[in-house]
């Protein structure tokens, strides 16, 4: 697979070492430069790219969000509290989601503005994925804690005080929309736009087309479908809403918390999709709407002349629309592997951004002389290009007078394998 390591250049050069007892020694040779040995910790790191991260506008607008999305959520937990209200508690749990989302919108930026590295190749944007992972998880968490603390509120429903109760759920959906629609979250907008639909969007979807049916004008603000973190903030202000004229007029305390587990529901089907999109990135899977054209490209490109099979087709999506992927490729003795290897490069490099091909010539088990199988590979410029690989036969191998041919290596071995 590609790699950016690059051995250091070899120094010719002489030392002189000193020492009291000894005297002077004298010696001179090839040595290699060595990187210095002292290394920041990580709490140095985190205060450095901070510091670098704070130089950047965009980064500046979003912590100031973040200042205010996080002074939100401590006002509207301390408002739960006055209330004992578990709906508003729940709502509130959707605010810190929103820190959530900020911190890996601030991510995004980080990862932006890095190189690859010898430790991480393909660069950082994976840990942009894993931000999303983790945000969702920790939002469906959230919502068993509070179908769990809900439960135990439908035996003993506690008196809920109403005082507050509007006016948090007034300012906690100023206070989400705020950060849903003033700061840009490439992370999330992405994956709202390729993960599946939740219950609720198709729901109030099948609604708005019928209300678009009489209305036209809504259409370019209901569909395809609405965005889910609008959607289910205006959600749980509806059902906080309808608590609160329940309590107010007929003090019917055990609304608060069946509206409590019907925004954590509400909370687990906007989030869920998210969820299992991200994981499925982190698991390497192929994406499924890929299948159909990975399978007709390569099938095109088995038709060149020399091309016997592909071997090790994996092709995963290594970033939020990075799609990378590394094959094999079996070609015969007289085949041109610098052609093969252009075709089957023009082939694919439509639909894989980072893409590793290796050739092998057939050679083991019908040449009568032991020849080493080339991996060759193109040169192309950026990121993507390939590397050459070459495996030199073994030393001191007479492979004329040898009554047998020596063992190829073992990454090389051939193997029995269907025929294409």
């Amino acid at each position: 697979m590609a790699t950016y390591n690059r051995m250091p250049d070899l120094i010719s050069s002489s030392v002189n070492i000193e020492d009291d007892d000894r005297g002077k020694a004298y010696t001179s040779g090839t040595i290699y430069p060595f990187t210095s040995s002292h290394h920041q910790t990580g709490l140095g790191v985190l205060v450095k790219e901070t510091a670098k991260l704070l130089q950047l506008r965009e980064a500046k607008k979003i912590i100031y969000f973040l200042a205010f999305a996080a002074l939100s959520t401590v006002v509207l937990l301390y408002w739960c509290h006055t209330t004992n209200s578990m709906a508003l508690t729940a709502f509130s749990f959707l605010l810190i989601f929103d820190i959530l989302s900020l911190l890996t919108c601030l991510l995004s930026v980080w990862v932006q503005s890095q190189q690859p590295s010898a430790a991480y190749s393909f660069g950082y944007e994976r840990i942009e994925v894993l931000a999303v992972f983790s945000s969702t998880m920790l939002a469906l968490l959230g919502s068993f804690f509070v179908i769990k603390e809900s439960i135990e509120s439908l035996l003993f429903p506690p008196e809920v005080h109403t005082g507050r109760l509007l006016i948090g759920t007034a300012y906690g959906l100023v206070a989400h929309l705020s950060v849903i629609y003033a700061v840009k979250n490439r992370a999330f907008n992405h994956v709202i736009d390729a993960s599946s639909s939740s219950w609720l969007q198709e729901h109030v979807t099948d609604m708005s087309e019928s209300l678009c049916l009489f209305v036209p004008g809504l259409s370019k603000l209901l569909l395809p479908r609405i965005n889910p973190f609008s959607l289910i903030g205006f959600a749980c202000s509806l059902a906080l809403l309808v608590t609160y004229f329940l309590i107010d007029t007929h003090q019917y305390y055990i609304a608060d918390p069946w509206a409590a587990i019907a925004i954590a529901f509400m909370t687990f089907g906007t989030m869920f999709p998210m969820s299992s999109y991200t994981g499925k990135i982190l698991l390497q899977t192929t994406p499924s709407h890929i299948l159909g054209q990975l399978d007709k490209v390569l099938r095109e490109a088995s038709t060149l002349d020399g091309v016997l099979e592909f071997r090790h087709e994996h092709f995963w999506t290594l970033s939020f629309g990075t799609l990378a992927g590394s094959v094999q490729v079996r070609v015969r003795r007289d085949a041109d592997e610098q052609l093969v290897l252009a075709h089957v490069y023009n082939r694919l490099n439509n639909l894989v951004h980072r893409l590793t091909i290796q050739i092998f010539k057939d050679d083991w088990s019908r040449s009568s002389t032991y020849t080493t199988p080339a991996l060759s590979s193109m040169p192309l410029p950026g990121p993507q290009g390939f590397h050459s690989y070459t495996h030199p036969p073994p030393p001191n191998t007479d492979i004329y007078n040898k009554p047998s041919l020596p063992t190829p290596p073992a990454s090389y071995r051939q193997f029995p394998s269907p025929s294409v």
